[in-house]
């Protein structure tokens, strides 16, 4: 089944201008995170690599991926479940580097679950450069709790 074809697993007042309006003010925003895309099954961001996400090399810095990683985790968890009743929080992360991504590229992030439990979801980040090859794989365990 194409991703076109899908159910959305997204609450129905999860938007990308509700998603954009929760980054103000936060360590997102600073970093220049945008929130880009939201399929019926996967959400994307993009992230810049400049002054603010790289490392001496004037690459991009591993923990930038990360914190690309967890943003795009946790956002995505946080649609899933009744925002009334449940908020999720990030568990245990993970993060393969592959290949470095040079100061003046835009990364983007692209995450999808993996499992969506009552207590708690696993979800896979992939992160690209701008030709399309991977340069993080990141794995994240949200804890589904009551508010």
């Amino acid at each position: 089944m194409s991703s076109e074809q899908l159910t959305s697993i997204w609450r129905p007042d999860v938007t990308l201008d509700t998603l954009r309006e929760r980054t103000l003010d936060t360590l997102v925003s600073h970093l220049g995170i945008q929130i880009t895309a939201l399929g019926p099954d996967y959400m994307q961001a993009t992230m810049p690599v400049d002054a603010r996400t790289c490392q001496p090399l004037r690459i991009l810095h591993g923990g930038a991926s990360v914190v690309l990683a967890e943003t795009l985790g946790s956002f995505a968890a946080n649609a899933v479940v009744d925002s009334t009743r449940f908020a999720c929080v990030g568990q245990e992360i993970n993060a393969n580097h592959l290949r470095p991504a040079p100061v003046g590229q835009i990364v983007t992030g692209v995450t999808k679950p993996f499992h969506l439990g009552a207590r708690s979801q696993v979800w896979g980040i992939e992160i690209m450069d701008e030709r399309g090859k991977r340069i993080c794989v990141s794995r994240i365990t949200m804890a589904v709790i009551n508010r």
